[in-house]
């Protein structure tokens, strides 16, 4: 079984990052930046929830971070390229180990100085013993159950700008020998012009053993309905490591968002963190409400809270993509 616990079991602390390229993130700086500490409070929870570590580069970043989260956060001062914490940093497992993998800026596309740096330095800053495998993997690529089972996409996994040998056996046999997997669930194609080519976590979620959660299409013009209508068909036809055959439940997409172009982008409510006391589910539009009214019974002892992120999402993600869970 493996010793990489679900998203929902206790966290020692939550890792993220404060946005602080300014070339980067340009007009979409101070909206990120509200975004950002609007998710780090709620997780926070006035103390009764996450330990919230908020890694800052350089001064002006220290500065702003820690004006911004006050007691809700403690700034680790720290080179990055930027803050997709769940692709650049460690997975952490259950006995205190951290694994690092080979990072390539989504096959090629944003390779940025420092971000290979990201899993060595959150690991040694948590205090983790530290293991750097020798194949391409980010962590938003994978989404897992706690009991032996990985989802993922071959859109990404399989992409040539990865690894370019990979076959689904080579890939299973990789992440079976990395992460201590039983089995390796696949789905096909992702969003609609998702630069990560088809993560997970955009896609699909584990809310509990056994239990998958993914999305309706908004209505006909959901420019994703015939993709979000494969994978619920997917997954009902799946069994996990355990051979339970998995509970799916379907949540409203947000339908079209557009950027200020006009251009399609990929939103997901699926890129939810799940926190010690706190879920943060990203919303876009009208639909929010919808989305997190349907995740609330999915979570009971937690509060199910929706935030924008909607300039998050000009740098290509949402609130799942710039965190990662420190088991306890």
């Amino acid at each position: 079984m493996t010793a990489i616990p679900g998203e929902w079991a206790p966290h020692k602390a939550i890792w993220t990052g404060w946005p602080s390229a300014a070339d980067l993130w340009g007009e979409d700086l101070e909206p990120a930046r509200a975004e950002v500490a609007a998710m780090v409070h709620a997780l926070a929870d006035n103390g009764e929830g996450d330990r919230m570590r908020v890694l800052a580069h350089g001064r002006e970043a220290e500065a702003t971070a820690k004006l911004a989260l006050g007691r809700s956060a403690e700034i680790v001062p720290a080179a990055f390229g930027d803050i997709w914490f769940r692709d650049t940093g460690p997975i952490f497992t259950a006995d205190g180990k951290a694994h690092g993998f080979l990072f390539n800026g989504w096959g090629g596309k944003y390779q940025l100085p420092h971000d290979d740096e990201v899993g060595a330095r959150i690991a040694l800053t948590a205090g983790a013993a530290y293991k750097r495998h020798d194949f391409i993997l980010e962590g938003g690529a994978i989404e897992m159950d706690g009991e032996g089972t990985l989802l993922t996409t071959r859109q990404c996994l399989l992409n040539p700008n990865r690894n370019a040998h990979w076959t689904e056996e080579g890939a299973e046999v990789a992440l079976k020998k990395a992460l201590g997997i039983e089995k390796v669930l696949w789905l096909d194609e992702g969003l609609l012009n998702d630069h990560t080519d088809g993560h997970i976590d955009n896609l699909a979620r584990f809310v509990a053993p056994g239990r998958v959660v993914c999305q309706a299409p908004f209505d006909r013009s959901d420019p994703n309905h015939d993709v979000l209508e494969e994978i619920a068909l997917s997954l009902g036809a799946m069994r996990d490591a355990q051979g339970r055959k998995l509970d799916v439940i379907r949540i409203p997409s947000p339908g079209v968002v557009a950027d200020e172009d006009g251009d399609i982008v990929p939103a997901s409510h699926m890129n939810f963190i799940i926190g010690n006391s706190t879920v943060v589910v990203p919303i876009y539009s009208g639909t929010g409400d919808d989305a997190v009214k349907a995740l609330e019974p999915l979570f009971p002892g937690r509060k199910v809270v929706g935030l924008s992120s909607n300039a998050i999402l000009t740098g290509g993600g949402s609130f799942h993509c710039i965190t990662q869970q420190e088991p306890a």
